[in-house]
Order: C-alpha cells, then structure tokens, then sequence
C-alpha cells in the first residue's frame, strides 16, 4: 500500500485514480469503474465522482492506495 497526499479535504475518485497513476485519463478512470475494478474501503464503487477523504483506501485491481493529508 503507497500514500497519495491531497492538499484539501476531499478529491474526487476520478481524480485519484489519475493523481495516482492509476488511469491514464478520465476516459481510463471510467473504464476501470464500468469493469468493476475499484473498491473504496473495501467496497465496489462505480461512481468517478465520488468523494474520497484522508484515510481512505482504494484499491484497483492489486493496486492498493490510502488517501494522505498534506497538512
């Protein structure tokens, strides 16, 4: 498992998935949601736009990431 740091409280999972080198774009990002690739805390998630926060873990395929706070 890596830490992603954020600089706010919130980032959208879409945006993640890039920051995270994940996806390769927003296009990508959907791809993997529609394959049913991505889990938040453990649960299967569909949505690009849902909001992830510190503490969380995403997990796509054997890829495994916990959203960090940079404050």
């Amino acid at each position: 498992m890596r830490d992603i740091e954020i600089k706010d409280d919130m980032i959208r999972l879409g945006q993640l998935l890039k920051l995270a080198g994940l996806a390769e774009d927003g296009a990508h990002a959907k791809e993997l949601l529609d394959a049913d690739e991505v889990a938040v805390n453990g649960e299967p998630e569909i949505r690009r736009g849902r909001q992830v926060h510190p503490g969380d873990i995403v997990t796509v395929g054997p890829d495994e990431i916990r959203v960090a706070s940079r404050r």
